[in-house]
């Protein structure tokens, strides 16, 4: 029987492993941390649970497809709902934009909203879905570095519609164009953050992103997001692919340009193909000993990160919903601060996730679980005690404007992350949360392969590779290693 080395244990390393466990192989994952899961982890105390990182579920059909890959009933191990409003928006001037998943009345609420014409909103929407479907099976599905991508007919076809594509132009330029509104261009421009970028560089084609969460809708996870990562981990087990916890890979061991197993504490494990599911960055410097390393992609300009505070409230809201947004009053200078001044914006843009809303276990009754994040640079050596005790403060002082409350004393407990507590926890070079950012064409498309073409069974899945970050993303990349090596 064959052997898989996964290093790694993020969504897409246990996606990796599951799926070459059902193909007969004998699979090992090592995983520096005492926990599975990466970036998908929790934070739990005084009766508060918190999904530690990703907080947003759209896509689900591909958890559902990795379970049934296993031969067994989705509904049977993994239950989720559709979310009726996706987001909801609040803007300075007091508006509030409620995102519901249903196009046509997100597109009635936004029209009364901001006087926009809702044709003009339809046809947006219709935009966005045509550049979805006519690129998802090249920069999605498939390898972008193997020439067989290139030689169907659905990929030439799809080369043809590249001029109507927005790949020439930026997310916010395109946004601008289409919707002429001030607070639906911010909105919209919010999606560049999805992949830690910046709307004022990033190609519009990005735009992609908010076809997935209007058109086919964002969901929640009946047990959380931790549940994605629970229930592979728990199909892995049964498909008898071993994990190794607190085990931090030192090397990947090769012989003649081949990767044949790794290193670990002294001790070599050998196999016949070694996938990594960590920061390709941290790979490249201190688990490979290779002279030619990428160094175009290693040096193009990394994500954002992200500054979270988990705090235990002791009020419920009302007005808020699961997944909320308050803008900052000047986007451009808030992306300026974070890419161009390396600093945490001075009024930042604040998402509040409350899983409470859904999952009344996840706080006292009476209380609601706030995680609360602003996108910051990523570590660059900036004095981040005096930054983030100055950011804690704008974001409190935001908060009480919006819901005229005194946050300070509603705060019965209290964690945070930060750009170096995110490197230390899931080896995310720098703090960045999807490795490079999507700020030019090339780093947007071409990202790191899902294959090394120097090195001989090495494999590499998750956000800092091809196709990006984000669990939908991640997965794929590991259907993409799946179907390459067949």
């Amino acid at each position: 029987m064959s052997t898989i080395i996964v290093i790694g244990s993020g969504v897409a390393g246990l996606a990796s492993a599951l799926r070459f466990s059902i193909k007969g192989y004998k699979v090992h994952v090592f995983e520096s941390n005492n926990y599975v899961g990466g970036k998908i982890a929790e934070v739990k105390g005084s009766g508060y649970r918190f999904d530690a990182g990703p907080s947003l579920f759209t896509m689900p059909e591909l958890i559902d497809d990795l379970i049934r890959l296993s031969e067994k009933n989705p509904r049977n191990h993994f239950q989720y709902s559709r979310l009726k409003e996706s987001c909801r928006y609040f803007f300075d001037d007091k508006t509030i934009i409620h995102g519901y998943s249903d196009v046509d009345r997100f597109v009635f609420e936004a029209s009364k909203k901001t006087g926009v014409d809702p044709k003009k909103l339809k046809s947006f929407f219709k935009k966005n879905k045509f550049i979805y479907n006519s690129t998802k099976s090249i920069f999605i599905e498939k390898s972008l570095h193997k020439l067989s991508t290139y030689l169907s007919f659905k990929t030439f076809f799809s080369f043809l519609k590249i001029p109507f594509l927005n790949i020439f132009t930026t997310m916010n330029k395109v946004n601008e164009n289409s919707l002429n509104n001030k607070k639906l261009i911010q909105l919209f421009n919010r999606y560049a953050t999805y992949n830690g970028s910046n709307p004022y560089k990033a190609p519009g084609i990005l735009n992609i992103i908010s076809h997935l969460e209007f058109n086919q809708g964002a969901f929640f996870p009946k047990k959380g997001m931790r549940s994605i990562v629970d229930v592979l981990h728990r199909i892995c087990l049964e498909k008898n692919v071993k994990f190794h916890l607190n085990s931090k890979v030192d090397k990947i061991n090769l012989k003649n340009n081949k990767a044949i197993g790794v290193e670990v504490n002294g001790k070599s494990y050998n196999s016949d193909l070694v996938i990594s599911n960590v920061d390709v960055h941290f790979v490249y410097k201190n688990l490979l000993d290779v002279r030619n390393k990428p160094i175009r992609i290693l040096n193009q300009e990394r994500s954002s990160s992200a500054l979270i505070f988990y705090w235990g409230i002791s009020k419920v809201f009302r007005s808020l919903d699961l997944h909320n947004i308050l803008f900052s009053s000047d986007y451009k200078n808030e992306f300026n601060q974070i890419f161009k001044e390396k600093t945490i914006p001075d009024d930042p843009t604040v998402y509040i996730n409350i899983t409470s809303k859904y999952k009344a276990d996840d706080a006292p009754k009476g209380h609601e679980n706030w995680f609360v994040m602003i996108n910051v640079p990523h570590n660059q050596n900036q004095d981040w005690e005096s930054l983030i005790s100055e950011a804690r403060k704008n974001i409190i002082k935001k908060i009480n404007n919006h819901f005229e409350v005194d946050l300070e004393k509603l705060i019965v407990f209290e964690e945070y992350l930060d750009p170096i507590r995110i490197e230390n926890k899931t080896g995310s070079y720098l703090g960045s949360l999807y490795g490079n950012s999507s700020n030019s064409k090339s780093s947007a498309f071409f990202r790191h392969p899902n294959f090394s073409s120097k090195i001989k069974d090495l494999y590499f899945c998750g956000g800092s590779v091809h196709p990006g970050g984000g669990i939908p993303l991640a997965l794929n990349s590991a259907k993409i290693i799946d179907e390459m090596t067949s």
